[in-house]
């Protein structure tokens, strides 16, 4: 699994024109799943997305989590995050997990954000997404799965 994560001030996803999931200070999640995870890696992955020390303190330091300051999650599955581009022009996505089992990695995933925190908002999986965010600091991270 990859996790793009960015520290956001807000975040909103909409599909057709109608948002379905907005979150105001917290972490915008973009959700790959590989054709080879498991229960292991989404769990990682989960418990490293809240647990991540990227919030300032009183002094400024990167010293507080997603549960620290009560932020909120906003996930949206991305399968070109497993867009290979070494080769050719066009982006080769063998390693992501065909749609049936992605959908069902990214419902496990989520399902695992909650148990950390209610505060989870979602994409639609699979739907053509239009996401907006403020980034702040600007602060962008990469989470992957421990190696297979």
């Amino acid at each position: 699994m990859r996790v793009l994560v960015q520290r956001v001030t807000s975040a909103r996803v909409r599909v057709e024109g109608q948002v379905v999931g907005r979150i105001g200070h917290g972490l915008l999640l973009l959700v790959g799943a590989h054709a080879e995870d498991d229960e292991q890696g989404l769990e990682f992955c989960a418990d490293k997305c809240v647990q991540l020390r990227i919030f300032p303190d009183d002094e400024g330091k990167m010293n507080r989590s997603l549960l620290d300051i009560g932020g909120a999650i906003l996930a949206v599955s991305q399968f070109t995050l497993y867009g290979d581009c070494r080769r050719g022009r066009r982006p080769s996505f063998i390693a992501a997990a065909p749609p049936p089992r992605a959908l069902q990695l990214y419902g496990r995933f989520v399902e695992l954000l909650r148990q950390h925190t209610p505060a989870v908002e979602e994409g639609v999986f699979g739907a053509q997404m239009e996401v907006e965010l403020t980034n702040d600091g600007p602060v962008t991270l990469m989470i992957e799965s421990p190696e297979r």
